[in-house]
């Protein structure tokens, strides 16, 4: 075996070959190239947010509930998927598949509330076209969904090969990287529930 592929019984598995330590770095700078894309959409969202050109303002559309129910289904989520990481460093593949099926139901619950929102609100005349707000608040909001989306089949994927293959140093980096990513979009909607809604209640 290489050296660069030997493993190193000092660290964490995800981080035991110098290729798990490459990638991981890799996704770091990936991480960072998703908060200018978001930082940007935030900009946007916040230029456009008075402009609803007559249509609906946030006040007319966001729904206290509804949205405290998609903000605890994620925040949960992150726990659990941190859950899933403590399993991981004891290398419990059982602890991990069933800490990351929860992370996956709540997500589920997530993307499935998210999308029933703008169902409604496409029912009340409230489309993408209708203002220059709507269009910023689709756009942010809507591609943090996607990210979700693509976050939950990324986990069933990567679930799979741990339940064939058990936690090893390929599959211990992909969790790790797949739970870096989550909590990621944790953080995000931090500043969605901060900046969209709370803020679209309180002006």
């Amino acid at each position: 075996m290489s050296q660069s592929h030997s493993l190193n019984n000092q660290t964490p598995l995800e981080y035991s070959t110098e290729d798990g330590r490459l990638k991981i770095f890799g996704f770091w700078v990936f991480l960072g190239a998703e908060i200018i894309l978001f930082s940007c959409l935030f900009a946007s969202y916040m230029v456009y947010l008075h402009r609803t050109a007559g249509g609906p303002t946030p006040d007319d559309l966001f729904n206290v509930k509804e949205f405290m129910t998609e903000t605890f289904l994620l925040l949960t989520s992150s726990f659990t998927c941190g859950l899933a990481t403590h399993e991981l460093r004891r290398h419990n593949k059982t602890g991990v598949i069933i800490w990351f099926i929860i992370t996956l139901i709540l997500g589920l619950g997530f993307v499935g509330m998210e999308a029933h929102e703008f169902v409604d609100y496409v029912g009340e005349g409230a489309k993408m076209s209708t203002s220059a707000f709507l269009t910023g608040f689709f756009t942010l909001v809507g591609t943090h969904g996607c990210h979700v989306s693509l976050g939950i089949l990324w986990i069933i994927g990567i679930l799979i090969q741990t339940a064939r293959t058990g936690i090893n140093p390929v599959t211990a980096r992909k969790l790790f990287i797949v739970g870096l990513y989550w909590h990621f979009l944790d953080v995000v909607w931090v500043f969605i529930f901060t900046v969209v809604y709370l803020t679209g209640m309180v002006l």
